[in-house]
């Protein structure tokens, strides 16, 4: 939070860091462009300072509000340029757009402490996302089907190993799907949970040969 009680977001992503501006509880003056101004200039402030903390480097976007004068957009520059020169790292400012954008460039002189402190996710390898049940599950029944059609004489029970969610899933909304797919089949469709299994990895074994069938 700033001392006015604007406050900022600060998100960082691999291609640049954004830092989104917002008045929050700075709402009680009666001229808007000075509570703006004032809520704009604190936050150019913050700004430089946590980029020094977070040792970030690379683009930076900060979206400032919106200030209808020139005069105030000049005179948040001049607020952001006079606080980075602080900074020991160099950096570069461009003036604010029109759409109240303020680009800018940040050396790194060491590791930035968002990556000293945090590491790529193990489960879902950094993206920030993982297949849904639903999309497993559908996933999973087309491997079936492909598997069941095409060797509907020569196998028998069929045991598919999923991730416990998966599993639920299968038991729960998608458990008529699965037994009209076993009454087309010879045999047994048995499931098996496993919890040390990848939500997005599954398995499929012949019962009677232990081959596998299957093993994404």
């Amino acid at each position: 939070w700033l001392p006015c009680g604007g406050y900022i977001v600060i998100d960082e992503t691999e291609a640049l860091i954004s830092i989104d501006v917002n008045t929050g509880r700075n709402r009680g003056s009666k001229n808007v462009d000075k509570m703006i101004l004032e809520t704009n200039i604190e936050a150019a402030h913050e700004t430089a300072r946590q980029l020094r903390l977070r040792n970030v480097g690379g683009l930076v976007v900060v979206d400032f509000i919106d200030m209808r004068h020139r005069r105030d957009q000049q005179a948040v520059y001049r607020a952001m340029k006079e606080r980075l020169r602080r900074d020991r790292a160099k950096t570069q400012v461009l003036q604010i757009s029109a759409v109240g954008l303020m680009e800018m460039t940040r050396q790194r002189l060491n590791e930035s402490l968002r990556d000293a402190l945090l590491e790529p996710c193990p489960y879902c390898a950094g993206s920030g996302k993982v297949k849904t049940t639903m999309t497993m599950s559908i996933e999973i029944q087309r491997e079936l089907n492909t598997i069941l059609s095409t060797s509907r004489d020569e196998i028998g029970d069929v045991i598919v190993v999923v991730n416990p969610d998966v599993l639920n899933r299968f038991k729960a909304e998608d458990a008529e799907i699965l037994m009209e797919l076993e009454r087309s089949h010879n045999g047994r469709l048995i499931f098996r949970s496993d919890p040390n299994l990848h939500r997005e990895r599954y398995s499929v074994v012949d019962a009677e040969t232990e081959k596998r069938l299957a093993d994404k």
